[in-house]
């Protein structure tokens, strides 16, 4: 597989990457212990994972600085999203938590945003520099996202070669092998989770960078679509134009798509019987691939390659929206707030979260991100087709009202001018 680091990115630009080696943490790599290696006390780091192998693993290498100190991950049973306040309040507060930013978007979550150090104080010396600035900027330095993630969906290369396809790079090939597609008996050439309005990851991956690059470069249309007002629909034609086209043209077949019952597992699954040209994917989805290959029957019999690409939804290409995944917070009112810090210190380091994101099969946070494996496709995505909405100050009232207005397109339940005309409703 190919390797493509992201110098080609101005964003990511050289000057960037020498700076996550000065400031407050020193050197980005290496970590020294600033405390007694004899401290005996424990961190406890809540969240809504099952299990968190990858972070667990970040225990042991912290542990061989400081083996006295007892780290563990807990699950909050229930709605991670209602439970996390009470649980911040509670008697055994835990060190650390999964945070978000729409805990900062929405003054019901005041409270625990209360609770959040602020990891730029300089006396904590954690090197928020290493992360990439369009990740971090709009968390105003009390979260620090893990890795990266972007929208797209995954294709099997190997189904192409055999009907002696190219993947598609541009808008009008999508459109002209989705048509090659299902004149060979592909019935939905494109599929992706679709059952619900709130968590429809087809339309939205489809339309949400579609939009993201209609208001990037206007801070007037940026405010308009945040409000959100409805004078920013017409900047969203273009995300609904793309849903209607590919739904005009055959190129994805909801009773196909409706058959899949949840966004994460089942897609992944569904895509490894080894049918689907591409199944578009939202969030995380494409990071459970590696270990789902050995769960899926239908792949261990017939495996094939397989990648993760931009859905090419210009004629230059797609776009590479680099958005947070998975972000933690200090709570400051816990016990053993120091050492709690000092492995805040030690995880945010190139070495520590690109040992995460590869274990992960994510993209990693920091500046030195690699599109490795699965995500090479990415590392094509020139800089100015390169978004990263928390950078440009975009909330997540636009992935929201795009998410309910897409599926509507998609349905059939509306026309794109109504589409345009219900933004903000």
């Amino acid at each position: 597989m190919k390797k493509i680091m992201c110098t080609l990115m101005t964003v990511f630009s050289v000057a960037l990457l020498a700076s996550c080696n000065k400031g407050g943490g020193g050197s980005s790599d290496e970590f020294a212990p600033s405390m007694d290696a004899d401290t005996h006390c424990s961190i406890r780091i809540v969240g809504d994972y099952d299990n968190f192998p990858e972070l667990m693993n970040r225990f042991k290498e912290f542990n061989a600085y400081y083996p006295n100190v007892q780290l563990n991950y807990q699950k909050i049973s229930g709605n991670y999203k209602e439970m996390i306040a009470t649980v911040l309040e509670g008697n055994d507060k835990p060190n650390i938590f999964f945070s978000s930013t729409w805990m900062l978007e929405d003054e019901a979550y005041a409270s625990i945003v209360n609770h959040m150090e602020d990891l730029s104080d300089s006396s904590l010396k954690i090197n928020l520099s290493c992360i990439r600035q369009g990740l971090i900027k709009s968390v105003n330095n009390l979260m620090v996202p893990l890795f990266g993630r972007s929208y797209g969906m995954l294709v099997n290369n190997d189904l192409f070669e055999k009907e002696g396809l190219e993947v598609p790079t541009t808008w009008n090939e999508l459109l002209s092998v989705c048509s090659a597609f299902r004149e060979k008996g592909y019935t939905s050439p494109l599929m992706g989770y679709s059952k619900k309005e709130d968590n429809c990851g087809l339309m939205t991956t489809i339309a949400y960078p579609a939009a993201i690059a209609s208001i990037a470069n206007s801070p007037d249309a940026i405010e308009l679509a945040n409000k959100p007002d409805s004078r920013a629909g017409e900047y969203m034609r273009a995300a609904f134009n793309a849903v209607d086209q590919l739904k005009k043209n055959n190129c994805f077949n909801l009773t196909e798509c409706d058959s899949i019952d949840d966004n994460y597992n089942l897609v992944i699954m569904r895509f490894f019987e080894g049918d689907v040209p591409m199944m578009v994917c939202a969030d995380d989805t494409p990071s459970g691939t590696r270990k789902r290959e050995e769960r899926s029957q239908a792949f261990i019999d017939h495996p094939f390659s397989y990648s993760y690409n931009p859905i090419p939804l210009t004629d230059k290409g797609g776009y590479f929206i680099d958005t947070p995944s998975k972000l933690l917070s200090v709570n400051k009112y816990c016990e053993n707030l120091d050492m709690t810090n000092e492995f805040m210190r030690f995880l945010v380091t190139n070495k520590a979260l690109n040992a995460m994101a590869y274990e992960k099969n994510l993209l990693s946070s920091t500046k030195e991100i690699s599109f490795e494996s699965i995500y090479a496709p990415f590392g094509d995505v020139t800089p100015e087709y390169t978004y990263s909405p928390e950078g440009l100050g975009i909330t997540g009232t636009v992935k929201a009202q795009i998410r309910k207005l897409a599926f509507k397109v998609a349905t059939g339940a509306m026309t794109v001018d109504e589409a345009v005309a219900a933004y903000g409703e």
